[in-house]
């Protein structure tokens, strides 16, 4: 017991470090203000989609009600196998309908690259079909070229939620990924984004030789080309902290779901090439292991009951503390939070052994990891 005792509590010191060191990177990025400049940036937004139907006029109508210049940029939607064809309205942006090109194991990779390939501006943007955009979207990233001449740039994603415990549970699950993602931008360990939400220079693209290299990985478009960005050239790669130019997607729908899509997200860790990510992500991993563990020991033999308070407790502030200073910037409302957090660590360690050992299921497909 001595022995378990002491692994544990190495295990919850690892943990703890990693999201205090997070907690002071999410304070080291600013926030940007948007100013009043004249747009000078063309971009290409390009939209991967299967049997999005639903979903696809709404982010076309937010599109259109873009603070931007109709004639600096284009919308390319690139359809994946849906069962039935998407009809285009009227709109009065450049607006092209193709289908994917498939070339390897990842058809989203294979969709950015139909799209890229026919882009007709340098700059980059890939959003997904369940979005919606701001007003401001385009012509925040414009600002924030025009003030920084980076090459490529992430950027915020959050739930649009109802008020079921599933959606709020998501709702928490990614806010605790976005604080991870801009914590790691402020240390200068930068190592995941999110694709709904990115931007690039398509020259910078091929200079990284695209999605060469992972292919063979049905998911990850974002994190391994942002990865391969830092190794080359990490002085060009920013996180635009600003909510202006956030965007806002939807919860799944079920708790199946939800799972194979956190499947699908935790299969390509074991890919990432960063030191840091791969500790950060076995600390995770480890912690809520524990914890569950810990929960059953006490519940099993009725002893240990102050040592697992005094655990959760410790647990739940510091993850409160990062949780909360990224609702605070998404101007989320955090609910559910404890029963959440008494949840998550079970949720969280069955995605991960699923992952390593299953296959998922996504958009009525198979994949193996």
């Amino acid at each position: 017991m001595e022995i378990l005792v002491f692994i544990f509590s190495i295990i919850a010191l690892v943990y703890f470090s990693n999201i205090l060191w997070l907690i002071m990177g999410f304070s080291k990025i600013k926030n940007f203000e948007v100013s009043e400049i004249i747009p000078k940036t063309k971009f290409t937004i390009i939209v991967p989609f299967r049997n999005e139907d639903e979903n696809l006029p709404k982010l076309l109508d937010s599109i259109s009600m873009l603070d931007y210049p109709m004639n600096l940029f284009e919308v390319i939607l690139v359809d994946d196998a849906s069962d039935f064809r998407f009809q285009i309205l009227d709109f009065r942006f450049q607006i092209s309908l193709i289908d994917n090109l498939r070339s390897s194991n990842s058809p989203k990779k294979d969709a950015i690259n139909s799209g890229i390939t026919i882009a007709k501006n340098d700059w980059i943007i890939t959003t997904d079909a369940d979005c919606v955009v701001q007003p401001k979207w385009l012509k925040t990233f414009d600002n924030y070229i025009q003030e920084n001449n980076p090459k490529m740039i992430a950027a915020g994603v959050f739930y649009k939620t109802k008020g079921s415990f599933l959606d709020h549970f998501q709702q928490l699950d990614l806010l605790s990924l976005q604080g991870t993602t801009i914590g790691s931008f402020g240390n200068d360990n930068t190592f995941m984004c999110n694709g709904a939400n990115f931007c690039y220079q398509r020259s910078f693209f091929y200079e990284l030789n695209g999605f060469d290299g992972n292919s063979n990985i049905a998911s990850g478009d974002d994190v391994f080309l942002l990865q391969k960005a830092i190794t080359n050239h990490p002085e060009v790669v920013r996180f635009l902290k600003s909510e202006m130019a956030i965007v806002e997607t939807q919860t799944m729908k079920t708790w199946r779901d939800l799972f194979f899509q956190r499947v699908r997200w935790a299969s390509k860790t074991a890919n990432y090439t960063s030191f840091y990510a791969k500790q950060l992500g076995l600390s995770v991993f480890l912690m809520n292991l524990f914890w569950v563990l810990d929960f059953g020991f006490w519940i099993s033999s009725s002893s240990g009951y102050w040592y697992f308070l005094l655990f959760f407790w410790i647990k739940f502030i510091i993850d409160f503390i990062l949780l909360n200073k990224t609702a605070r910037f998404f101007k989320i409302r955090l609910k559910h939070i404890l029963f959440c957090s008494l949840v998550y660590p079970l949720f969280s360690v069955l995605v991960v052994l699923y992952s390593i050992f299953g296959k998922y299921e996504w958009k009525g497909r198979q994949f193996k990891k």
